[in-house]
């Protein structure tokens, strides 16, 4: 004999949220998706920086040369950023996830959106990418690429380290909260009437951060990012503070996944209230 359910059936939702992933998942290793998911993000990191870096290193040559009037500016740099984030995350959403990033990588995986093995193999695909990406520009314009400093981030003068590592940690929490935000499936099922594409608010995010941390740290988010550019200029200056952007982009995207999935999405709570329900059947 069964029990009666007490009180009105639960509401039902129009959205699906995916299961967790498994912690680890040793079936991926043998399907194809998984290994053309880690070319894509390789490739799309290598795209990010060849054509962001090459931003960089050309606007200080052209401060250098007197023709700053003439220049993209910090602006320009901004939108190379975004734009390229927004151009890449639309081409390998669908393939991989577009995450181009180790910290959004990290975000996921905490969120259990990833298992551990996929979150290893991006993070390392993106470190490769960042770094051939960069060995690309420097091979065309190698002078230009030791005399402006490769496009890597350091702390800029008058700041601590302290003030960068903050620039760091809220930069990247407004970057991945809004990647967990723009594809969250509640929202996309309550919001289905506004034709909103993922990538462009994700290309957006990335923009106004560097227009506000570029004068603090060159704005890193994204360590790959900043590993790829060290690792090519490979000079003292470029790994002075270089931790500032793998600690300060990994805890801005824990920061971010917690308040996502436990405070908004109130994960914890539906636990807790699903742990009370099967105790009282």
């Amino acid at each position: 004999m069964t029990k009666d359910l007490e009180g009105p059936p639960p509401p039902h939702k129009d959205y699906h949220d995916p299961p967790p992933a498994p912690l680890l998942d040793a079936a991926e290793l043998g399907k194809w998706s998984f290994y053309r998911a880690v070319i894509a993000e390789f490739v799309a990191t290598l795209l990010f920086l060849y054509i962001t870096v090459l931003t960089v290193i050309g606007y200080k040559s052209q401060i250098d040369g007197g023709h700053d009037c003439d220049g993209v500016g910090v602006l320009g740099i901004a939108w190379a950023f975004g734009g390229m984030i927004f151009i890449l995350v639309y081409c390998t959403a669908g393939i991989s996830g577009g995450h181009i990033n180790p910290a959004v990588t990290f975000g996921l995986f905490l969120a259990r959106k990833v298992s551990l093995i996929r979150a290893i193999a991006y993070i390392v695909a993106q470190c490769l990418g960042a770094i051939c990406g960069c060995g690309l520009v420097k091979a065309f314009q190698k002078a230009f690429y030791n005399r402006y400093g490769g496009g890597a981030n350091t702390l800029s003068t008058g700041y601590s380290s302290g003030t960068g590592l903050g620039a760091e940690i809220i930069g990247t929490f407004v970057l991945v909260y809004t990647v967990f935000s723009a594809t969250d499936p509640k929202r996309n099922a309550r919001d289905s009437h506004v034709p909103v594409l993922a990538p462009l608010p994700i290309g957006f995010a990335v923009f106004m951060v560097h227009l506000t941390t570029i004068p603090i740290t060159g704005t890193g988010i994204n360590p790959a990012r900043s590993f790829g550019a060290a690792v090519m200029y490979n000079n003292f200056e470029a790994w002075d503070d270089h931790w500032i952007f793998w600690v300060g982009p990994f805890i801005g995207a824990a920061i971010a996944a917690i308040y996502h999935q436990y405070v908004l999405r109130a994960q914890a709570a539906k636990a807790l209230g699903s742990f009370r329900s099967s105790s009282h059947l």
